[in-house]
């Protein structure tokens, strides 16, 4: 199919606002893409282009080949998600995740006959994460109670804070689901989901002495019967609300607590991923939650030196 007038002009006139020196090694390729799939695209061609062309500029600079073989491979473009669009909000960065995979869609599913993947559809937005004061002080809260409301809340705690266990996780967890290891870390084999979880060192004790006192019962609330009562969570926490000022405990805010603690550490994205049972893209909802580096530590980084 022949393009129209006024979209060729607009794709072969196409140069990014404040290109940098490397675009004009790439831009014929760029063009060569938008041009092939702009026909059978819902989206703009402008929209296609911008998206292509700051991938295009994301793996030259990653170092990979300039190749739009490459640039359009689904592992290239959740890592470009991930770690390239930092600076987006989390619906935009979906959003040209959305584009550059329809994008390879129309070139390489419907002309290769390669089988199209699910959709991978995920919520705008996701929990934030307590700030360090807050979490830190939920804590002390949570030591300070009584009996089994101390252990429930400190469980709730470190299987949503310490292991990222979504809250249907949290609340199908028994004791027979965590052992700990000679070393002395806790590793939890998360109910219903193929993966295992190791559970941060600063929850590790209680862990273990709580799955010791479990055994076969659940971990959170040990003395229900029911598997997953209705509202198990809510229930609870609208009963046990934090003093002094507090937010409320919520299982989703603690689990964004991990995600972003690790990816703050800079541990492996995939690793992350694999762990919090996501896929790599969908970290890129709380990438902006991440702090940036330092000079000190992002040279350290880069010059593989440890911290």
């Amino acid at each position: 199919m022949t393009l129209d007038p006024a979209t060729s002009a607009k794709i072969t006139g196409y140069r990014p606002r404040h290109a940098p020196p490397e675009w004009d090694l790439l831009a014929d390729r760029v063009r060569m893409l938008v041009a092939a799939s702009a026909h059978r695209s819902p989206y703009g061609a402008e929209r296609l282009l911008h998206a292509t062309a700051r991938l295009a500029l994301w793996c030259h600079r990653t170092g990979l080949p300039d190749d739009p073989e490459v640039w359009l491979r689904h592992e290239t473009i959740d890592a470009f998600v991930l770690t390239g669009c930092t600076d987006l909000a989390p619906r935009s960065a979906q959003t040209y995740r959305a584009w550059l995979r329809h994008m390879r869609a129309t070139l390489a599913w419907l002309e290769r006959g390669e089988q199209q993947p699910p959709p991978m559809k995920a919520p705008a937005g996701v929990s934030a994460p307590y700030s360090p004061g807050h979490l830190a002080a939920l804590r002390a809260w949570a030591e300070q109670l009584t009996g089994q409301t101390r252990a429930d809340a400190l469980t709730f705690m470190a299987l949503a804070g310490g292991c990222g266990l979504s809250p249907g996780e949290l609340a199908a967890a028994r004791g027979h689901h965590l052992r700990r290891l000679p070393s002395g870390a806790v590793v939890i084999a998360v109910p219903a989901a193929d993966r295992l979880v190791v559970a941060r060192a600063a929850w590790e004790q209680h862990l273990a002495e709580a799955a010791q006192t479990a055994g076969e019962a659940f971990l959170f609330r040990p003395h229900r019967t029911t598997p997953a009562a209705k509202n198990l969570l809510n229930a609870w926490t609208a009963r046990h609300r934090p003093t002094g000022g507090l937010p409320a405990l919520s299982a989703r805010r603690l689990r964004a607590c991990w995600i972003v603690d690790l990816l703050s550490a800079r541990i492996d994205a995939g690793l992350v991923a694999a762990a919090a049972g996501l896929s790599p893209s969908a970290l890129a909802r709380y990438q902006h939650f991440v702090p940036a580096l330092d000079e000190q530590a992002a040279i350290a980084l880069l010059r593989g030196q440890a911290q």
